[in-house]
């Protein structure tokens, strides 16, 4: 234990001990040096301020933090400049919005950001569903066949709020590269928003409101309507609703949504009316687990 605690605190102190070192370089505080000669202008050439734009461009919307952790791995001065509290302070308030104007009970940004529950954006969280279902009897009454069905559940968070959900019988590797971007256009999927909660019982909890995409519900009217005429059914928009309670399980953290409610919403336009049906959380609503997926945070769109 006595070992762990020197441990802990060599690395607190790290950070101090090479602004030190920095600072002491001349009079000057200079991040980097090159390691080899060069006609080539060095990254060291660079300005403090242009420097950490770069790094707030590899960090990016995305919220690629384990990219700044990898860059701090260079040199003591990428060291200095990916524990900048102003970059994980920014981090932060993507995620928490408001809810995390003061850093307490933290003693910085960068562990609020390690240690505070909430869903991972670098990924995508996977269920996996199956159960057996009889078949139809054969024309002679001698057999009848038992099918086994098996179906993905699929949730992509994004820092800005928004959620993609697709519930589908394909396989993780065809899905999952398809989740990339908001702007996917496979068949399905549902889009949304999510908020996190802490309640009472200091369980944090993910809920998310879904629904398809106004232009494809429009479509999908309009071909009822064509076999419907006589009776056409009326204009509605439905919407899901999600509860979700966070935790971590095995070496990753907040890698795990347990289900805990799930009801379908449809407004009727015409009447305004709203008719809510809430589903049974069985056994059948399996949790879901994160799955890193590298493609996800391989380019940056723009900086943090």
């Amino acid at each position: 234990i006595l070992e762990d605690n020197e441990n802990d605190r060599e690395i607190d102190d790290l950070l101090t001990y090479f602004q030190q070192q920095l600072t002491l370089c001349d009079g000057t505080m200079k991040l980097c040096e090159p390691e080899t000669d060069s006609t080539l202008v060095h990254i060291s050439a660079l300005p403090f301020e242009v420097l950490m734009y770069i790094f707030r461009w590899v960090v990016s919307c995305d919220l690629d933090l384990r990219a700044l952790e990898q860059l701090s791995l260079v040199c003591r001065g990428f060291y200095i400049c990916a524990r900048d509290p102003e970059i994980w302070r920014s981090a932060c308030l993507r995620v928490w919005g408001r809810s995390c104007t003061k850093m307490l009970p933290f003693s910085s940004w960068r562990e609020m950001f390690l240690e505070r529950p909430r869903v991972r954006f670098d990924g995508v969280y996977i269920s996996k569903t199956s159960y057996i279902r009889q078949g139809e009897e054969s024309l002679d009454g001698f057999y009848r066949a038992w099918h086994q069905v098996e179906y993905y559940r699929y949730l992509r968070f994004f820092p800005d709020g928004q959620v993609m959900m697709l519930t589908t019988p394909e396989d993780p590797l065809v899905t999952v590269p398809r989740l990339r971007s908001k702007n996917s256009r496979m068949d399905s999927i549902m889009f949304g928003h999510y908020r996190l909660s802490q309640d009472t019982d200091n369980q944090t909890k993910v809920y998310v409101v879904v629904s398809k995409r106004k232009e494809e519900q429009k479509v999908a009217e309009y071909q009822r309507s064509r076999f419907c005429r006589r009776n056409p059914a009326p204009e509605a928009e439905r919407a899901f609703h999600v509860g979700l309670q966070l935790s971590s399980g095995g070496r990753q953290r907040f890698n795990k949504l347990v289900w805990i409610h799930h009801s379908c919403h449809i407004t009727y336009r015409s009447t305004g009316e709203t008719v809510v049906t809430a589903f049974d959380v069985d056994k059948m609503y399996t949790p879901l687990f994160f799955a890193r997926v590298k493609s996800y945070t391989a380019f940056s769109e723009r900086p943090l």
